[in-house]
Parts: C-alpha cells; sequence; structure tokens
C-alpha cells in the first residue's frame, strides 16, 4: 500500500482534533441546558481520550488508510427530560457538534481563503489542507437527516411536533438504513455518500477556503 504521510497526518489529525470537539460542544451544550449527564460521564473535556473508545479509534486510523468506509467517536448520553426546551433543546445539542466542524474547518481554511498558504512549507499546507477537508466532511455528514446521525435530531426539532411524532419510527430503523447506504453501493461501484456530501463540501470550500483546496 502507497501510504501518503501527509494525507494520513492531515486526515488523523483533522478527526481527532474535530471529534472531540464535536463531542465536547454536544456535552458542553447539554449541560448549559440543564442536564448534567454529560458533566457526570466525564464528556465535558477536550481530552480525546474520553471521547473515543477503543473500537471507534482504530476505524478512525483504518478510514484515514483508506480501509474502513466510516468511523466514529464516542456518543454524548443525553438525558431529553432534563434539558430546556426539550425537542427545541436536543436540536440545540445535535446542531452544536456539526456546527463546530464548520468553525474549525473555517479558522484552518483562512490560510487558503486569504491565499498564504502559499507561504506555508508544502507539508503544512497539505496536512492543514486534509484537516480542513476533514472537518467540513463531519459537518455536512452529520448533518445527513438519518438517525444515528445529528442531522436527524437538528430535523425533528425544526419541525412541528406533528411532523416529529411521525418521524420518530425511523429512529429506530434508521442505523440499518445508514449501514446500508454506506455498504451497499460499493456493490455497484458506487460511492452514494460521496455524492449526497460533494455538492455541499464543494460549496464551503469556495466560501471559506476560496476553492483553493486541491486534494
Amino acid at each position: 500500500m502507497n501510504i501518503d504521510a501527509n494525507r494520513l497526518i492531515g486526515i488523523i489529525l483533522g478527526f481527532l482534533i474535530g471529534t472531540t470537539i464535536h463531542e465536547f460542544m454536544h456535552a458542553y451544550t447539554a449541560v448549559r441546558l440543564g442536564d448534567n449527564t454529560p458533566l457526570r460521564e466525564g464528556r465535558v473535556t477536550l481530552n480525546p481520550i474520553a471521547h473515543f473508545d477503543a473500537f471507534g479509534a482504530i476505524l478512525f486510523v483504518l478510514l484515514a488508510l483508506g480501509i474502513a468506509p466510516f468511523a466514529y467517536g464516542k456518543p454524548v448520553m443525553v438525558n431529553p427530560m432534563a434539558l430546556r426546551g426539550g425537542r427545541r433543546g436536543m436540536m440545540l445539542v445535535a446542531a452544536a457538534g456539526p456546527l463546530s466542524n464548520l468553525v474549525l474547518g473555517a479558522v484552518l481554511a483562512i490560510p487558503f481563503r486569504f491565499g498564504t498558504y502559499a507561504s506555508l512549507p508544502p507539508a503544512v499546507g497539505e496536512v492543514l489542507g486534509w484537516m480542513v477537508y476533514v472537518n467540513f466532511l463531519l459537518f455536512v455528514f452529520n448533518l445527513i437527516p438519518l438517525p444515528p446521525l445529528d442531522g436527524f435530531t437538528v430535523l425533528t426539532g425544526v419541525v412541528s411536533h406533528q411532523w416529529s411524532l411521525l418521524l420518530e419510527p425511523i429512529r429506530r430503523y434508521g442505523p440499518a438504513i445508514f449501514l446500508a447506504l454506506i455498504f451497499l453501493p460499493g456493490y455497484f461501484h458506487l460511492n452514494l455518500i460521496g455524492r449526497i456530501t460533494q455538492p455541499f463540501f464543494d460549496l464551503l470550500s469556495a466560501v471559506f477556503a476560496g476553492g483553493r483546496l486541491s486534494l
């Protein structure tokens, strides 16, 4: 296997930092809205160890190597009954994670947006570019409105109460549908998730990186 070291480092750093901040923001937002469950479980921290289990960490490395199709951070447990705002509170908790990746990606993309990345050593610029890519991808991917992704909880928080009740049964079958979308298209040589996320990534790259991300 021919491994691009800069790509590998950039993806691993992007996921490590991006996922840590993502899960921290879920936990922090829940505590601010009245639920101390994440605090009791030690999740209101920027220590990466608190936000990964062993299998998830291995998947991140395999994903960076192009072997695993997806990876995950350890979900933050939240008690909806303890949150102020009900469904809206859960929506804010869910949205906080992906939004943190958007902000992180936008900050890391500043050298690309203003063209100063050319003054960086080539290896540093490439690593930084992959970190931006990963965080924009985490933002877009997690907002797909399908359980167990954050986008579904955001969706049920913005629609009417009646629609949220109609959508709720999807939560039971969402993980199976999600895995099917990940694995089944491979048999037909289709990158379905990529087709869904790529237009949004291209838009973010144009807005925040001046279209200068060439990975």
